[in-house]
């Protein structure tokens, strides 16, 4: 470059020399030796003494270590600062920063008259050097204020609390060595305000710096000054929290080694101190030693190490023989059941001791502690758990019975001893009740899962071996009842089966029909007499405390040993359907249904109590409640009450009103008595209604409005079946019905009813009654009576189905027995009074639709009572259509006109006027 600079001679030429410059040229790269993010993270790691060195290096240097924000860092690692302060602070010194500015503008406006709008007098104003120094004297003052606004790295503002020439208001006085006791709240002490955390630091660091540094360099335990400065053991293990909090701000090298001494010397006070403790447990010294060494402990790092002396070397773990045997729980009691005074006792016991070591805990150690959560977290693992579980497991060995009532009992017993602990004066109760609450889930947790499974076990087997029971006795009993009736029956291998017996006697005329009491001489129960049972009253509720609590009582189905069996295998096996007919009501019982039910009651309220628990338990516990709910309704209806009503209607399908040898009571005997079954149905359906809302949903187990809910579907899936069973039971019941009425129509309708005989004079021979015939009266007793049974325990849409069905049926019954009947003028009175009484019972049922049938009847009946030679009127009576509102067609109503007793005297005049018989086109 020299040579470049000063080339050759004049005489050169230039394009040369610049050549000649360029390549002896040399690129020179000048640049920092680390970049300042590098240099800011070693400084990091520096000792004090070398940062302050590095500080007085360089201006940018001493920016760099006097940055706020390294200091906050390390402020924050001894959990001294606190950014909801700083940032209080900030923003309370912006605000009056702000006030101040505004009150200043306001004076400045005032003073040159400037009004709201900005404008005001002119006022003549000069400017001085006077007025130019001031100004820049108040600059100057307000420099160190706005120093490094400019540097935001980090997201924190410097600010100026007081000048620069007074000492800052926001920092305490450095404590000396002079004064040892200041030096034990010099943490305590630290303030959070930016821009000062460097302050701060100092601070701490010119009052534990020395002891800190001390300690490493100390070679035992006798070495630190720390032991000389303070005597008093809480002095000691005050100024030992705070070094072990500083330690965690030293980032030099050697730092580790430094905390592991420093630990290391804390360790060894800690041993003495709880020597100095576990002497004083032995001697019992509560308001002396203990109290006093469970506070050092306390302030040196939270005196969990005497808590723990404390609870292990406690009497309570070790002498048991205070709590007794749990085992007389189960050895003063026969099997199935349990005693649980001895854990009553147990608990008892256990209560005053807590309540009183709550008392001493409270004179020995801090309340922050809460020494007390600790003690009975042991008391439930060591006492509670060790007491119990024997006496679970034993119990589940000898009997599941005892074993459901242990868990559950002495569950309940725990819970009420939870809530009598008195809590900690300085504890929340809410929260130390949450507390031990935690204890008794943790105690009881390991048992639930087998004590649900075991609940449900049990209550399924319990259920099974009732409705097994009930079964089995029924089946009993049919199989006795037809032994007993066949015993004398000569069977041969050539005789036929009971169907073609039958039929053969079917197809006799009713008047050869044998009676079926070959007992004449023995009144048993064998005689083919179907009773009914008594009828009860319109719109008769069942209820529990009505005369339908208890199942009907079966009828016998063995007969007395005086009776004598049939010899005829037809007779035997009318009389073995008569029994099924008879004991129809006894197929499903109230007894069974109460005993499933307070069996699901026993179980649910047991496993309910768990709920409690909470959480996963909590919600297991409810699931299975649920699932008990279910299985009774599954037991109660698909294995019991559907079977029964399955049964009821197959009985039903095979009862013959012509098989019957007394008809005297009123009412037809097997759907008497299915209706019973019915009512017993209902208060079953009622039963279940009552026991889901008090027992599921006011306990709040199940949510009514959640459809897709287990016990909610299985409810309502219940409900419905029992709807189809009662259903399908009243229409084959209404079969057996109408067979029962047409076999009255067939027997008690006398011919001389609507015909009756003629004197020679042509005047009815006898008394002549315008009322009602029997058989009419007995038609409507009877349909009456079966619907009436009714109200009260079904639905009111099926009753009024029922009864439509019933209406329309017995319609066509009554039109079928017309078309049987001859009917003459004089007896045509009868008949229109029997019309007259069908009508008004169906006016009873209140069914519009169903009145226009019989209006329509007893419009027809009106035909018979035209004489012969009103002819014409007859005809006219037939043809119109609209008197039946078109229940009739023109030729039912001629058909119905044939049963006339002088039909064949007025069938050519009829034809005649309605068909123009016997005319001639002119």
């Amino acid at each position: 470059m020299p040579s470049a600079r000063h080339g050759p001679g004049t005489g050169a030429p230039q394009r040369g020399a610049v050549m000649a410059s360029l390549k002896s040229a040399q690129m020179v790269q000048n640049r920092a030796a680390l970049p300042a993010e590098i240099l800011a993270t070693v400084l990091d790691y520096l000792p004090i003494p070398d940062l302050m060195r590095c500080a007085r290096t360089s201006k940018r240097m001493k920016e760099m270590v006097y940055d706020d924000t390294r200091w906050v860092q390390r402020l924050q690692s001894m959990g001294c600062w606190n950014e909801s302060e700083a940032r209080a602070r900030f923003e309370e010194v912006m605000r009056k920063k702000w006030e101040a500015q505004k009150a200043k503008h306001d004076e400045e406006a005032k003073r040159n008259g400037t009004g709201v709008n900005g404008t005001g007098d002119q006022r003549k104003t000069t400017t001085t050097i006077f007025d130019a120094g001031i100004e820049e004297e108040r600059q100057k003052q307000q420099a160190p204020a706005i120093h490094g606004a400019n540097s935001l790295a980090d997201g924190f503002e410097t600010l100026a609390i007081a000048p620069p020439t007074s000492k800052p208001t926001t920092t305490n006085p450095r404590p000396s060595l002079e004064d040892p006791i200041a030096l034990l709240t010099v943490l305590s002490k630290v303030k959070s305000v930016r821009g000062y955390a460097r302050p701060e630091y100092a601070r701490v660091y010119g009052a534990l710096g020395p002891f800190y540094q001390d300690f490493a360099r100390s070679k035992s335990h006798t070495d630190p000054v720390i032991f000389r400065v303070y005597r008093d053991p809480e002095q000691q293990a005050q100024m030992l929290a705070q070094l072990q909090k500083f330690a965690k701000s030293d980032w030099a090298q050697g730092w580790r080694q430094r905390e592991e001494k420093l630990n290391t010397m804390v360790g060894i006070f800690e041993s003495a101190v709880l020597r100095e403790f576990e002497q004083g447990y032995e001697a019992w010294d509560v308001e002396g030693r203990m109290h006093r060494y469970a506070h050092v402990l306390g302030i040196l790092n939270g005196g969990h190490a005497g808590v723990e002396i404390f609870v292990q070397k406690h009497p309570v773990f070790t002498d048991r023989v205070q709590f007794g045997n749990p085992m007389d729980c189960l050895n003063q009691t026969s099997a199935g059941s349990i005693d649980l005074k001895p854990s009553l006792e147990f608990f008892e016991t256990l209560l005053k001791l807590i309540n009183e070591q709550a008392e001493t805990i409270d004179k020995i150690f801090p309340p922050r502690l809460n020494v007390l959560e600790v003690f009975l977290e042991r008391i439930g693992e060591d006492v509670i758990g060790d007491w119990v579980t024997p006496l679970f497991d034993e119990s589940h060995e000898r009997n599941i019975q005892s074993y459901l009532k242990a868990v559950s009992g002495i569950f309940e017993q725990c819970v009420q001893f939870s809530l009598q602990i008195k809590p900690p004066s300085t504890a929340s109760p809410e929260e130390f009740r949450r507390k031990v609450h935690g204890i008794i889930v943790r105690v009881f947790e390991p048992h639930v899962d087998l004590y649900l499974q075991d609940e449900l076990d049990f209550f399924k087997g319990e259920a099974e071996e009732q409705v097994s029971g009930w079964e089995r006795k029924l089946s009993e009993e049919d199989a006795s009842t037809e032994s007993f009736f066949m015993a004398n029956v000569n069977r041969q291998a050539d005789k036929k089966d009971f169907l073609t017996s039958f039929r053969k006697v079917v197809m006799m005329p009713v008047n050869v029909l044998p009676s079926f009491s070959p007992f004449a001489t023995s009144k048993s129960s064998a005689t083919l007499q179907v009773t009914s049972a008594a009828v009860p009253g319109a719109g008769t509720s069942i209820t529990p405390t009505s005369s339908r609590s208890h199942s009907p009582v079966p009828v016998p189905s063995i007969p007395s040993p005086n009776a004598e069996a049939p010899t005829d295998e037809l007779a035997a096996k009318a009389a073995i359907m008569a029994s099924k007919l008879e004991g129809i009501r006894s197929l499903f019982s109230i007894e069974i249904a109460l005993t499933l039910v307070h069996s699901a009651k026993t179980s649910l309220e047991r496993a309910a109590a768990f709920v409690q628990l909470g959480g996963q338990t909590g919600e297991e516990a409810r699931e299975q409640c649920e699932t008990i709910f279910v299985f009774l309704l599954q037991t109660l209806g698909s294995r019991h009450v559907k079977s029964g009503f399955d049964k009821a209607v197959d009985h039903l399908s095979k009862y013959n009103p012509r098989e019957v040898s007394e008809h005297s009571r009123k009412g037809v005997a097997p759907l008497v008595t299915f209706l019973e079954l019915v009512n017993v149905g209902d208060l079953i359906s009622q039963m279940i209604d009552v026991f889901y809302e008090q027992q599921l949903a006011a306990t709040k187990l199940v949510d009514k409005n959640d459809f897709l809910d287990p016990a909610v579907k299985a409810k309502k899936k219940f409900e419905q079946m029992l709807d189809e069973r009662v259903a399908a039971g009243l229409n084959k019941g209404i079969d057996v019905l109408m067979d029962e009425i047409e076999y009255v129509c067939a027997t008690t309708q006398a011919p001389s009813d609507y015909n009756p005989p003629l004197t020679s004079s042509g005047i009815p021979a006898g008394t002549f009654d315008i009322g009602p015939t029997k058989c009419a009266q007995e038609v409507v007793e009877i349909v009456s009576s079966h619907t009436d049974m009714l109200t009260g325990s079904t639905d009111k849409n099926m009753l009024d189905v029922f009864n439509q069905e019933v209406g329309l049926r017995l319609f066509t019954v009554l039109c079928k027995h017309l078309k049987r009947q001859r009917i003459s003028v004089d007896g045509s009175i009868k008949l229109i009074s029997d019309m007259n009484l069908y009508f008004t019972y169906i006016q009873r049922l209140r069914n519009s639709d169903l009145l226009q049938y019989f209006r329509a009847l007893r419009e027809l009946s009106q035909i018979y009572l035209i004489g012969p030679k009103h002819a014409k009127e007859m005809a006219a009576v037939i043809a119109d259509g609209e008197r039946f509102s078109g229940i009739f067609r023109a030729e039912e109503v001629y058909e119905f006109a044939e049963r006339r007793a002088d039909w064949f005297v007025v069938k050519r005049d009829v034809e005649r006027a309605m068909y123009g018989f016997g005319c001639a086109v002119m």
